[in-house]
């Protein structure tokens, strides 16, 4: 018997590659994937760290209702962390909905599954947290993977920051063993990835909680980089008040370890960084990206905002805008704060209102956008290489007889680059030449022989 599925994904990189595992898992349990509204499961992979992800869960709801509801047995999965928090609510509020796993449960979502399709009056809670990381099978097949592979080092988080839910929807932090990091890396690599993005909430603290095995990050970092295969090695997200001097010479001393990082701020006031609990100032984060750059001087850097946090004054914004200035960023995701449910600045009175925070981000996006394609503009005339992902929509029509393709350089830049028929293939290395600088890319010409 036929099943399908589908998946909608919302929210952060962890959420994109939980749903490439889930879509993974699936498929080698004989299911095939289908579009939306016709398809027997649709599974909908949520985020609540900001208010308006988790709004479009509701509405992305309705909307799957009337697309399903011409087909008796269809059924609606939601994973992530607005499962989390709302759980078996769902199954009032959405009769179609019949599994909610949150981060730790995502685990069984599949075998839920499998099991929902053989019982149509069966509904499942998957919403506990676990004390260890939840080890999946990692639903390898012998095809070619994407040259850009994402690797789970980690779950949760221990910072519990005044205005952030991840420890309530995503639980305590808990690190995979160092080695079935390493092996699921080798295992994509041998099956043509050339470049791991490393994963977790606070990346830094990898290994020093409970379940970890002792390794530190910086151990780990060292260990991946001589997996032999690997061109480019990443990492999201860290926190800067975890930031060790190991991390940082890394830059230095691993080249595949790519001079990009992105190091949330979240706001420029010490005032306003202490409310929020983030346990750094201002000059411990300029002293960060001092010695990053020291390490490495080419080193990109990019960073998360939040502007109108309760209380922030007009000085306070001012701040975030000359820490901006000061750091130099080339792109950050700056947005209005907004109450989460349990989380500490909830409570907090002096609430910004919503014209003046909308005001105030429309400033500090203006401002980025400016660094932003500054710093676009001083790569022209630049050589660096290109992963390429996959052909790109903006052609050459001065070139017909090329095929543009996209990928991203070392510096984490979108690079468009026009090839002859033959020289482009996802997963080639390709020297290349920065000729323009466009508003969110770059276009390049080819300077070298691909690899």
């Amino acid at each position: 018997m036929r099943r399908t599925f589908h998946i909608l994904t919302f929210g952060c990189q962890m959420n994109v590659n939980d749903s490439d595992w889930m879509s993974r898992s699936l498929r080698q349990r004989g299911f095939e994937e289908a579009p939306l509204g016709e398809a027997d499961v649709t599974i909908v992979n949520t985020c609540s760290v900001r208010e308006k992800p988790e709004l479009k869960v509701y509405s992305t709801l309705g909307r799957i209702r009337q697309l399903t509801a011409g087909r008796p047995g269809a059924f609606v999965a939601v994973t992530g962390c607005v499962a989390q928090q709302i759980g078996s609510g769902f199954f009032e509020r959405f009769p179609q909905v019949r599994l909610v796993a949150g981060g730790d449960g995502l685990t069984g979502a599949p075998e839920a599954i499998e099991r929902l399709c053989a019982e149509p009056e069966l509904k499942i809670s998957l919403v506990d947290f676990s004390e260890v990381y939840p080890e999946r099978d990692p639903a390898l097949s012998r095809a070619p993977v994407p040259p850009v592979a994402y690797v789970n080092i980690m779950q949760g988080c221990d910072n519990f920051c005044a205005y952030c839910i991840v420890p309530y929807t995503r639980g305590r932090q808990k690190s995979r063993a160092a080695s079935a990091v390493l092996d699921e890396c080798r295992a994509l690599l041998e099956r043509g990835a050339r470049e791991v993005i490393l994963l977790g909430q606070n990346v830094n603290a990898f290994g020093q909680d409970a379940g970890g095995d002792g390794t530190t990050f910086a151990q780990l970092l060292r260990r991946t980089a001589a997996l032999p295969g690997l061109e480019r090695l990443r990492f999201v997200t860290p926190h800067p008040k975890d930031l060790s001097p190991e991390v940082i010479r890394a830059f230095a001393d691993l080249e595949v370890l790519c001079p990009r990082l992105h190091l949330p701020l979240q706001a420029g006031s010490d005032r306003v960084l202490e409310r929020m609990g983030r346990k750094y100032d201002s000059a411990r984060y300029l002293q960060l990206v001092r010695d990053l750059r020291s390490a490495r001087p080419d080193i990109a850097l990019s960073t998360d905002l939040i502007v109108g946090f309760p209380g922030e004054t007009e000085e306070d914004f001012l701040a975030t805008c000359r820490m901006v200035e000061k750091a130099g960023f080339v792109s950050s995701f700056s947005f209005c704060y907004s109450d989460r449910p349990g989380a500490r600045a909830a409570l907090l009175p002096d609430k910004i209102p919503r014209d003046v925070k909308l005001e105030r981000l429309s400033r500090l996006q203006a401002r980025q956008d400016a660094l932003g394609q500054a710093w676009l503009e001083s790569r022209t005339g630049q050589e660096t290489v290109v992963l390429l992902e996959g052909q790109s929509r903006k052609t050459d029509a001065s070139a017909p007889a090329e095929t543009s393709w996209q990928g991203h350089d070392p510096y984490g830049a979108t690079v468009n680059v026009s090839l002859p028929p033959g020289a482009g293939a996802v997963g080639r290395m390709t020297p290349v030449r920065i000729i323009t600088a466009k508003r969110h890319s770059l276009l390049a010409q080819q300077a070298g022989t691909p690899w």
